[in-house]
């Protein structure tokens, strides 16, 4: 059995239409999902806002009941048995605000340390390791309101890690961060897996996805959509993308590329710069001078082929999902 079990879980609300109070309707936040996280696995739990993805967390880590299903982590159930539960997990969050800023980074450890009753003989050694292991000895005894994002988030890891969690939920840990400050939250979150803690984490990146995740499991409305390793969802693809970048894109080209042998899906970004085309398809070599063709009174400014991404993946499954 698997470190954290969830098992046709659903989480429900109500909520009022309109002026009239008295018409409600059922909001199905989770509905009938159900997955396993094994030990020592980083598993990536993805879906756009509103997916269900936080209500997910939110009762595995005992602050939401569930309206039905079951839920439990190292074998206690999520809602019954909290208090055994509590000591053995920790829950990181996306926003700085589980942080107090005008405490020094020692004192904000110290604190937690002390909610989670950390024996006094064992918390001076055991915060600073914490610090030194996400880079922050040398600011120890600043005031976090002098921080950094990057340095805010790295500092909740350490907070997260005070009472030595078997279980780690991260919801969106490096949102808002600068490359260079979410490659390093990456590095901490490997390591935090080389040691053995089993990782649930979500995140909008896909690339992050891909590099930590060992399993993936897509939501959307509360549903599970797709769960396997990043590479057999992309597997399962079973096509590549030709993507094209345009200058113009003229009304009946989407039509004329469709009407193509082997090309899926056409699907069309339009910003600032001009218009891309993402062509799903097999056997793209045989076709990519049909696709030229279709484009002859387009002005194309690069045409390029690869392999199919988790991103890809993610669109057509979300994508399919919120055009149905």
């Amino acid at each position: 059995m698997g470190v954290i079990v969830v098992k046709n879980l659903r989480r429900e609300y109500e909520t009022s239409l309109g002026v009239v109070k008295r018409d409600k309707k059922i909001v199905h936040a989770v509905n009938d999902i159900s997955f396993e996280v094994e030990k020592g696995e980083i598993f990536g739990l993805l879906g756009p806002n509103g997916a269900g993805k936080t209500s997910t967390i939110k009762i595995l880590t005992t602050l939401l009941a569930p309206t039905s299903g079951e839920a439990t982590v190292l074998g206690h159930k999520c809602f019954g048995e909290e208090k055994e539960l509590r000591k053995k997990i920790n829950f990181i969050f996306g926003s700085e605000r589980s942080l107090y800023w005008r405490l020094s980074a020692y004192d904000n450890l110290s604190y937690f340390c002390d909610l989670y009753h950390v024996p006094e003989k064992m918390k001076k050694d055991r915060i600073e390791k914490l610090l030194e292991m996400v880079g922050l000895e040398d600011r120890a005894h600043y005031r976090v309101e002098t921080f950094s994002k990057g340095m805010k988030q790295r500092l909740q890891i350490a907070r997260g890690l005070v009472n030595d969690p078997e279980v780690l939920f991260l919801d969106e840990p490096t949102i808002g961060l600068d490359p260079m400050g979410a490659k390093t939250l990456r590095k901490i979150i490997k390591q935090l897996a080389e040691q053995g803690r089993t990782i649930l984490l979500t995140t909008h990146y896909m690339l992050e996805a891909d590099e930590l995740c060992d399993r993936i499991a897509i939501i959307n409305k509360g549903k599970l959509f797709a769960l396997n390793t990043s590479e057999k969802l992309k597997d399962n693809m079973d096509s590549s993308m030709i993507e094209v970048d345009l200058h113009t894109l003229r009304e009946d080209t989407v039509s004329r590329l469709k009407g193509i042998e082997n090309i899926t899906d056409v699907k069309v970004v339009t910003d600032d710069l001009g218009h891309r085309l993402k062509i799903e398809c097999r056997n793209p070599r045989q076709i990519m001078s049909l696709v030229n063709e279709q484009l002859y009174d387009n002005k194309v400014k690069s045409i390029n082929m690869r392999e199919a991404t988790l991103e890809d993946v993610y669109l057509k499954i979300i994508g399919g999902e919120q055009s149905a």
